[in-house]
């Protein structure tokens, strides 16, 4: 059974394209939680912008050669079905089980992503079409690319079901934040409390940043202990008051 896709507010979408992917780790870590970053997603491009999104999910499994065919293609089931229910702004994460010689989309399938207005596509696989995909525009996360289609070595089997992407369990509809250094997860139960803690970690390490260009040593400042963190919290006050002085 698949999930119906749920939509992000754009003041939420704001919020977390202020934020490094580097801190919510860290944000998350400090909840108990350590395998949010998923692996191999890496930008495709330089200089890609941060983005946010609800994950709209797609799973592969292993190519079965009765069923990955080209012919499959047009299956009530497949990829091309998959694209036609993705919300705008939402964040395809597609499962392909790490497999790197075998190209989960090319550039038609992501011009008709970034046509209706998707985001971003994040995947432990590769794409195809590397010079077409670049110029449809779709910001891509993925561990490269390759030639062959992806019925090459893998099985598409659905949409909108929980996943495993770079070794990390995405259920629909969860958060995904991925910028230079790759894609996190945000569980969509914990998405109000890691924007808060994330935004103000943000702050304190940006005056953390001026502190240290102002050569304090970093033992008592990164972590802060009491007397950094009443001179920060001084800082925040007059900072709040007067809207001024900001990092």
């Amino acid at each position: 059974m698949t999930a119906e896709p749920l939509p992000l507010a754009p003041a939420v979408v704001q919020a977390l394209a202020a934020v490094s992917t580097a801190t919510i780790t860290t944000v998350l870590l400090k909840k108990g939680l350590r395998n949010i970053w998923l692996r191999g997603t890496r930008p495709l491009a330089p200089n890609q912008p941060r983005v946010a999104g609800r994950a709209f999910t797609l799973r592969f499994v292993s190519a079965r050669e009765d069923l990955a065919t080209p012919a499959s293609w047009a299956a009530p089931i497949s990829t091309r079905a998959a694209i036609e229910a993705m919300p705008a702004g939402c964040i395809a994460v597609v499962g392909a089980m790490g497999v790197t010689d075998a190209g989960i989309f090319g550039d038609i399938l992501c011009a008709r992503m970034k046509r209706r207005g998707v985001a971003g596509l994040v995947s432990d696989g590769v794409v195809r079409d590397l010079a077409g995909v670049l110029g449809t525009g779709l910001p891509v996360w993925c561990q490269g690319t390759a030639a062959p289609a992806s019925v090459a070595g893998l099985t598409f089997v659905g949409w909108q079901e929980p996943i495993d992407c770079g070794g990390v369990a995405v259920f629909p509809n969860d958060v995904i934040v991925v910028d230079a250094d790759g894609a996190v997860l945000i569980p969509a139960a914990l998405l109000d409390d890691v924007i808060a803690a994330s935004v103000e970690q943000e702050r304190l390490e940006g005056w953390i940043m001026r502190e240290v260009e102002r050569g304090v040593p970093l033992p008592g400042l990164y972590p802060a202990n009491e007397e950094t963190a009443a001179r920060y919290r001084a800082w925040a006050a007059k900072n709040d008051n007067n809207d001024g002085d900001k990092p």
